[in-house]
Order: C-alpha cells, then structure tokens, then sequence
C-alpha cells in the first residue's frame, strides 16, 4: 500500500457547517419575536446543535450557548413578552360547607379584577401592563387598514380595545403617535386636509390650520422676495398682521399626514409701503427695487453723488430698506422698520449695501 495516497475526507454536510448553525442562532432571535415558548424550544435545539454538530472549541461552543439564551431574551423583551407585572392573584374566601371540608368561592377582589380599565388613548405598553395586571391576556394589531406589525409597543397608541371577560383576554387596536385614530377598527386614518390660505395674514392663516387641525409644529416659513428674510414663527406671530400668505404648499385640500411639512411663503407690507403685493413666483423679485444690484434710477451713469442728490443734500429716499442687502444707487438714503436711518455705500465685499448712516 502506498503510504502517499490518501483518500481525501467527504466533505461535510452543509447542516454541520458554520453558517447553517449561525443561522440556527438567529432563528432563536427570531421565533422568540413571535412566541416565547417557541424560542425557548428553539434554544434548546440550538444549544444542543451547537455542541453536537460543528467541530468548534468548547470555548467557541460555551460563547455560542450564551449567545442563543440572550438572543432569546433580547428578542422577547422588545416584543413585549417580558414584562415585569404578573397578573394579580384573587383573594378566596374559605367557606365550610357541612363539615366537610373548605370551599374557595371568588372573593370581591376578584369580580373587581375582571373590569378591565379603558385604555384607549393611552400607550400601548402602558394598557398591556395594564390589562395583565387585571388579569386579562393581551393582544395587539394595527388599527389601520395597513395591518403593520407592532413590535415595539411604545410609539402606538390605543384606539380601540375590545375584552372578553369569559376568555380574560382583551384586544388592542393602536395606531402610532400622531396619526388619528380611524372612526372603526381597520378604516382608513382621517388625516386633515390642508385649507386654502393663500392672501391671508399670518394670524388669520395659523388660525384656520389649528381649526383643519394640523400641527403647527409641522409648519415651516419662508419669504418670497429676495431682500427680505425669512421670519422666526415667533416673529411671524408678532406681526402676524403685517406678513401675508403668498404661497402655500401642499395646496388647498390636500391631505397632510404626519410625515408632510406644511410650506406657507410669505410677504410683508404696511400701509406705508409702495409694494403692497405678492410677486408672481417667489424669489424672482425684490421688494425694494433700489436693493436690485442690477436696479437702474434712470440718472445719467457720468453724474457724480452730488448730482444725484437732493436738495436737502442728501441721496434719493426709498423708504423702509433691510440692513446688508444690495443697494443703488450709492448715496441712496433709507430707513428701516425700526426707523433706523441707513445710506447705501460700499460693504465689505465692494457691492453697495445699506449701512447704518
């Protein structure tokens, strides 16, 4: 025989290999998910797989065993299968039938733990700790027509609750935080509908937003000429009867869910000032067409500052101007909101601007 020809090993079954028996471990985490008995059982089959099948060290195979009894723990401790309220024990009364002996009959304690407190509006872990601790088993399910999975119970919110006193157990249809609840358990979610505000001043706007009930948190502001900034909502609110809606997205009845941002474009204007109007699109014009860097006076190009000046010697007045935007011609005199007296000259970067005179 020769020594020098060996018959090569069979290979391995593919259910001794490293993946299959990784995948072993993560079907532990997984059926855990659904049901805690499941995984449990899985476990066990894992644990015993792990120091059967492969051919790893003990130290290997001792880490692996850890691994599947916390991967069963983590997986049911998010699904909610681990909770820390056991179901409350009923008080029994003891009472003697003829000397025979001792009969427990429920006690007051008991038919006060079959009423099943209401939940709906509350949060869905906060019901099912609830309900167990009543003595009820609870389930769960999406109370909109998507039939989404609730894994974790904290960002829903109970709509509906259905109990069965008989079975102890009690149904929870939830949806989650900032959605509204539909009007029957699997309909669609009213959503508001956005409201036509286009024209309106800023008060007028944010009062008929919270009357379609939409949340003004999901409003963002914005300007619409090109030398006028955007205002804070607190600034909004403040002159809330100086800015105007001009633009408005989404549009007049469109549905505005809990993920939509609610745009209002605005303008501004007084009494006292020449443009009292939306522009056509936004961020195509300026309020102040002296601000436009391109804006032409219609004086000669050759005439010096004291040309263009008037006959209190100072520069042409163009009313209310914005601090740091473009400016012309140079020498030009304005004022701000404040009433701040402001010329425009040479910034920092060279162009003309409005500076405090």
């Amino acid at each position: 025989m020769n020594p020098y020809n060996t018959v090569p090993s069979p290979p391995r079954p593919w259910w001794r290999t490293t993946p299959a028996l990784l995948g072993f471990l993560a079907l532990v985490a997984l059926l855990s998910a659904v049901s805690l008995g499941l995984g449990f059982l899985v476990m066990i089959a894992a644990m015993v797989a792990v120091w059967v099948l492969p051919a790893w060290r003990w130290y290997a195979r001792l880490g692996a065993t850890f691994g599947a009894f916390f991967l069963m723990l983590i997986s049911a401790g998010m699904s909610g299968q681990l909770d820390d309220s056991e179901p409350e024990k009923s008080e029994v009364s003891a009472q003697e039938t003829d000397g025979k002996g001792v009969k427990a009959t429920p006690s007051a304690t008991t038919a006060k733990a079959l009423e099943l407190t209401d939940y709906t509006g509350k949060a869905l872990d906060e019901a099912e700790k609830g309900a167990r601790a009543a003595g009820f088993t609870p389930e769960r399910h999406d109370a909109s027509p998507e039939d989404r999975t609730i894994v974790v119970r904290s960002p829903w919110r109970v709509c509906f609750q259905q109990a069965d006193t008989t079975a102890k157990s009690v149904a929870f249809a939830a949806v989650k935080d900032g959605e509204p609840c539909p009007t029957k358990d699997g309909g669609p979610l009213p959503w508001p509908t956005m409201p036509d505000v286009v024209g309106d001043t800023y008060n007028t706007a944010v009062e008929a937003l919270e009357r379609a009930g939409i949340d003004l948190d999901s409003v963002t502001l914005d300007d619409v000429y090109l030398d006028i900034d955007a205002p804070t909502a607190e600034e909004a609110a403040e002159e809330g009867d100086e800015w105007r809606v001009c633009f408005q997205r989404p549009d007049e009845n469109g549905e505005v869910t809990s993920t939509t941002t609610v745009h209002l474009d605005l303008g501004q204007w007084t009494d006292l000032d020449l443009v009292q109007k939306c522009p056509s699109k936004k961020d195509t014009t300026y309020k102040i067409p002296a601000n436009d860097p391109d804006y032409d006076d219609g004086s000669d190009s050759d005439t010096t500052g004291g040309d263009s000046s008037s006959s209190d010697g100072g520069g042409s007045n163009v009313g209310t101007v914005h601090p740091g935007s473009y400016c012309s011609p140079a020498g030009a005199a304005g004022v701000t909101k404040a009433g701040t007296p402001m010329v425009c000259g040479p910034g920092s970067d060279g162009r003309n601007r409005w500076r405090s005179s």
